[in-house]
């Protein structure tokens, strides 16, 4: 009896020594806590003045702002962001609009003019640029481990720039940077909107992972490695978790693609502020474009030069059109062609008669050295004489080497979309995309029964593929190429504006008030 009451004092000083040790952390937690929710309070109040006092010198416009730190790159986001400002533009005269950017040595008109010549948009009037001075924060090269959580904590660092630099009443994410999105809800007090082209994590990238599959994401040394693998992919877990505490933030979320939708519904959990605006497809332009039938004399690859002279016989173009970005894949690209080109001797019908033509846009010195490893590895295949780079080009040079093409090349693993592809048909090329993404699920489909182009997904499929394309007859490739036309029209500017004002209602609307 006496053991016993020995143990109750021993379990009641063990219980009041916990308490002891608790309640001082309990304590410290509810102090923190409000000094962080004042901390908070009073950070908003200051940028609520900050906005009041833009608002006076603006005559008291509201202001639109959208978040896209590359806006003078070359690729389709920035094609969904001028269209996107040029839409807002004439739907809303009074309003101002901002655009945060992290170039630097450019102006806010040679932004403007390079969006003109790149991609026939002309806007209806000036937009102010904040030029963001801590864009390698988010750049993918400072971190080369952990390189998805770095570059997503530095876009918080990046999004506080931008907010204390201007404070706007609407804030537009449009190139994926999700965890700016509380910081502008939070701490502006913002109304806060997203156009998602590309989740930043996804359950492909797990399987990826998890299948110990290489890819530019995923290092031969980790993929070797199980207990690397096993890490990766709890590490993926847990910032998929935050990143949908992120995402969830928004109050309009808008996605390019039926692939996007799926991934961005399972990750951020919000189907009533979700929908779908594809992405703005100048094909009305490429749609201007003749859809010349080719000569009939030609009878295909196999007959190319033999029943033509010399003179007359046509080169192949085969043109492929994306930034120069590791995911991309333009390795993929040019090892497939090189096998197009194995069974092809030096004569006519030959490798003399196709040409491989890669049109992008470098964003930065990252881009530009990706370039001349890629011309490495043409020299290494034996293909450089066979394939030309075309680096920034203007639209007209776009349209044309697009108008020349006989087959538009794409290779890119779950693409999100792929308006590179839809412009290759609207151009009136043949398209050979990647089996996934948006342009397995979206563009590559059948039209009225029709065939629209071809799908693959590795150098064999790719090169047996092209292979195809080029035998066929004219007039067969004629109706591809005619079925391809027809499908593109629900991509096209008009619908994109029509969609993207629509979701965007809520958001304008509401700062007008």
């Amino acid at each position: 009896m006496a053991g016993h009451d020995h143990l109750s004092l021993c379990l009641c000083d063990l219980i009041r020594l916990l308490w002891s040790l608790i309640l001082p952390c309990i304590y410290l937690s509810v102090v923190l806590t409000l000094l962080l929710a004042v901390l908070i309070m009073g950070v908003r109040m200051w940028l609520q003045n900050c906005r009041k006092a833009q608002a006076i010198s603006q005559n008291g416009a509201p202001t639109v702002a959208f978040f896209h730190p590359y806006c003078n790159a070359g690729g389709g986001g920035e094609r969904v962001l001028w269209c996107a400002i040029r839409a807002l533009q004439n739907r809303y005269p009074n309003v101002s609009f901002v655009v945060y950017t992290g170039d630097q040595g450019v102006t806010g008109e040679q932004i403007t003019e390079g969006a003109r010549q790149r991609f026939n948009i002309r806007l209806p009037r000036p937009v102010n640029f904040v030029f963001l001075k801590n864009r390698t924060l988010v750049e993918a090269s400072s971190y080369p481990h952990f390189t998805l959580l770095g570059q997503s904590l530095g876009s918080l660092f990046l999004g506080w720039e931008a907010l204390t630099s201007h404070v706007p009443d609407v804030y537009v994410d449009s190139m994926g940077y999700a965890f700016t999105l509380p910081v502008f809800r939070y701490l502006g007090g913002c109304r806060v909107g997203s156009y998602v082209h590309y989740p930043t994590v996804s359950t492909d990238m797990l399987s990826v992972v998890r299948d110990r599959n290489p890819r530019f994401n995923n290092a031969d040394y980790i993929s070797a490695n199980p207990l690397l693998s096993a890490a990766k992919v709890l590490y993926y877990c847990a910032f998929s978790l935050l990143y949908g505490l992120a995402g969830s933030c928004s109050d309009v979320i808008m996605v390019n693609s039926t692939w996007t939708l799926g991934h961005i519904l399972a990750l951020w959990r919000a189907p009533g502020r979700t929908s779908v605006v594809y992405p703005p497809c100048d094909v009305r332009t490429f749609l201007d474009l003749p859809l010349e039938t080719e000569d009939d004399t030609e009878d295909g690859w196999e007959n190319l030069g033999q029943e033509v002279g010399a003179g007359d016989r046509k080169c192949h173009s085969i043109v492929s059109v994306g930034q120069f970005r590791p995911e991309k894949d333009h390795r993929l690209q040019i090892r497939a062609f090189q096998k197009l080109l194995e069974g092809k001797g030096p004569g006519e019908g030959g490798r003399e008669s196709v040409r491989l033509v890669l049109v992008g846009g470098c964003r930065n010195q990252e881009d530009e050295e990706r370039v001349l490893v890629l011309k490495g590895l043409c020299l290494e295949l034996g293909v450089a004489d066979r394939v030309e780079f075309k680096l920034n080009v203007s639209f007209e040079e776009l349209k044309r080497e697009l108008a020349e093409a006989t087959i538009g090349l794409h290779t890119m693993w779950n693409e999100h979309f792929g308006i590179g592809v839809v412009e290759c048909m609207a151009a009136g090329t043949v398209i050979l995309a990647h089996k996934s993404g948006g342009p397995k699920l979206d563009i590559v489909v059948p039209f009225e029964d029709g065939q629209t182009g071809f799908l693959a997904d590795s150098e064999d499929s790719y090169a047996a593929a092209m292979e195809t394309i080029l035998a066929l007859s004219p007039a067969a490739r004629l109706e591809i190429r005619q079925n391809a036309r027809r499908s593109v029209e629900r991509f096209s500017d008009q619908e994109f504006e029509a969609c993207f004002l629509s979701a965007m209602e809520p958001l304008v609307g509401v700062a007008l008030r």
